[in-house]
């Protein structure tokens, strides 16, 4: 079997089962457990698995701007938020990640809700200036321009005075295996101090998040509370197996 082909069967193995297992590999193409690493590390390579110990995984779509995904699936998104909603109810204190899922959400807050919002995200900080009850924190540090959040020591430390009744993460990637993932390893320091400042942990994520990796882990998946999602049954039976609550959108 040619390397591409033998690549393309990789690729095919792992599109059909959400994973490959390089000891399965070895004995399914009949080759050195060192060309199915040398293939693993090649295809990682050009963007197209995420290499875990022993195998791989669906890698997460490449990175695009704030701007550019507020033009990406607003129907799904704000049926996310729609979903979400409910699950807000007596919080008094709540952390809303940034993402454009996550304004969607501030902007369908009721406008006789009562809380205080603390942000990383100076868009939703924006969104929530006009609510009539909504006591807004902005989180400081240095914004990423990109993706229109705060990062670094002075956003993880205003966290960690915190103790917020929920947060609202947006998702980049979730594996029933490996929790949640991110691409920017300064996005996941601060994503993992609100789950740790959380009594509650709240997914918003769009089938396409769903069980892929990226290089950089927040949490576990048991960290979370509830995953609200438009995928199917078929594709969350292992998160709600894993015991999230699963709320379909």
């Amino acid at each position: 079997m040619l390397t591409a082909e033998r690549r393309q069967v990789i690729l095919t193995r792992l599109e059909r089962d959400g994973k490959v297992v390089a000891s399965e590999l070895v004995d399914a193409l009949g080759v050195s457990e060192d060309t199915v690493r040398r293939d693993l590390r090649e295809l990682a390579a050009g963007g197209l698995v995420q290499r875990v110990h022993g195998g791989a995984l669906p890698r997460a779509g490449e990175f695009a701007s704030f701007a550019q995904r507020l033009e990406v699936s607003p129907e799904a998104k704000a049926h996310l938020a729609e979903a979400a909603l409910p699950l807000l109810e007596g919080a008094s204190v709540l952390l809303l990640d940034g993402g454009t899922t996550a304004l969607e959400l501030a902007r369908r807050l009721p406008a006789d809700r009562e809380c205080t919002v603390l942000t990383n995200s100076p868009p939703v900080a924006v969104a929530l200036a006009a609510h009539p009850r909504v006591e807004v924190v902005l989180i400081g540090g240095r914004l990423l321009k990109e993706a229109q959040v705060t990062v670094g020591a002075t956003a993880v430390d205003a966290l960690r005075q915190v103790r917020a009744d929920a947060c609202v993460l947006g998702i980049c990637s979730l594996h029933p295996e490996l929790g949640v993932t991110v691409t920017n390893q300064d996005e996941a320091h601060v994503k993992r101090a609100m789950v740790e400042a959380s009594a509650e942990v709240i997914a918003l994520a769009t089938a396409d998040k769903l069980d892929t990796a990226a290089p950089w882990v927040v949490a576990p998946l048991g960290d979370l509370t509830h995953l609200v999602t438009d995928a199917g049954d078929d594709v969350t039976a292992g998160y709600a197996a894993a015991g999230v609550s699963v709320v379909h959108a």
